[in-house]
């Protein structure tokens, strides 16, 4: 069974804005304990928080979890990952 096949389903669970897990990340692009970025299934997704550092990480099967206090979560749209980056890079920097 090789890897796209065991990650296909993607979730996420927040618990008590303590605890962060899930399912379907592709890769993890960018971090530091204020912010996430990482590829999932279904697109960027940005976390943003305070205090933020892994409790676990499972690349085989795509799974990631995060504790801290977790402010916002969003997806990030466009069409490749330069300008994903790119456009949240931007922002935090004007």
């Amino acid at each position: 069974m090789d890897k796209d096949n065991i990650s296909l389903n993607h979730s996420i669970v927040i618990n008590e804005r303590k605890n962060i897990s899930i399912t379907g990340v592709k890769k993890i692009d960018n971090f530091d304990n204020e912010e996430f970025l990482m590829e999932t299934n279904m697109g960027y997704v940005v976390i943003k928080g305070e205090d933020l550092e892994i409790l676990k990480l499972d690349t085989y099967q795509g799974n990631v979890m995060i504790k801290g206090k977790i402010n916002s979560l969003a997806y990030v749209e466009g069409t490749s990952k330069k300008n994903k980056e790119d456009g949240i890079f931007n922002k935090l920097f004007k």
